[in-house]
């Protein structure tokens, strides 16, 4: 695709996401109830919406094309489709009932099984990560617009960790330590910690779990790419965005890229396990 046609998609995905911004926002401000998909699991009638708008509009504008949400059931249309919009339209609904910001809404596009074009929108901050493969990333906030690029620590004891606020368990914290890494971050979102990589405000994140799924990493990972960085993996295999299964089974490994092998290294020779 080329890069117009990229620059004129990202125009139109930010345009959606800022609509379903509004509508969570709305959500917010109210209480709202909560069901649980699973355990540990929330859905409210804010994810909800927010899905509906972002379908819809994603159906409009870009007709034939296949769409996979989270909130929404998989009708298998997206097997073999040359492009596939992917959607979480609300990652941290737990953060999100917690009143505490650190949510967003992320829509990404994969092109030939690769994440091209990525749109993570943070309401409550009015924060948005945005980018394309071969045009590159940016944020835009109140404050401004800026280019997104890396850092380029070149040894990892320079590095700083993004972890949940919610959990970092004994695995994380081998690594952390192989790797004489001094400081960590804390945020919500999948989305808004890989923003932090691309923003160049930390250099790893590492999420060891068996239960992320495409509509976590798509949007992200096109964004992090854009940016200079990294997304795989614990392993370092690539994801995998056209089979039937839509979990990532062995968990996500994002980083600023340089030192991502060894990493990689340090995860395997520590048996970090995926549960």
């Amino acid at each position: 695709m080329q890069s117009s046609e990229l620059d004129r998609r990202l125009h139109m995905v930010r345009e959606i996401a800022s609509s379903a911004g509004e509508i969570v926002l709305k959500y917010y401000d109210a209480k709202v109830a909560v069901e649980w998909k699973a355990p540990g699991d929330p859905v409210t009638a804010a994810d909800r919406a927010a899905n509906d708008a972002i379908i819809s509009s994603l159906h409009r504008l870009f007709p034939g094309e296949a769409v996979l949400s989270e909130e929404a059931s998989d009708d298998m249309e997206r097997l073999g489709r040359d492009l596939l919009w992917v959607v979480d339209p609300l990652d941290g609904t737990k953060e999100f009932l917690k009143r505490n910001g650190e949510f967003s809404i992320m829509i990404g596009m994969v092109q030939a099984g690769r994440p091209t074009l990525g749109v993570v929108l943070q309401p409550a901050a009015s924060l948005t990560y945005y980018g394309a493969a071969g045009i590159g990333a940016w944020m835009s906030n109140p404050g401004g617009e800026r280019l997104l690029r890396v850092t380029t620590f070149d040894q990892t004891n320079q590095l700083r960790m993004v972890a949940s606020r919610s959990h970092f368990d004994e695995r994380l914290d081998r690594v952390r330590k192989r790797l004489g890494i001094h400081q960590i971050l804390r945020s919500g979102s999948v989305g808004l910690k890989c923003g932090m990589i691309a923003r160049g405000d930390c250099e790893l994140y590492i999420h060891p779990s068996s239960r992320v799924n495409m509509w976590d990493s798509c949007g992200p990972a096109a964004i992090l790419s854009a940016a200079g960085g990294t997304m795989t993996d614990v392993h370092g295999n690539a994801l995998d965005y056209t089979g039937v299964d839509v979990r990532h089974r062995s968990g996500l490994l994002s980083s600023h890229g340089r030192l991502h092998e060894k990493i990689v290294e340090v995860i395997v020779a520590e048996g970090v396990t995926v549960t």
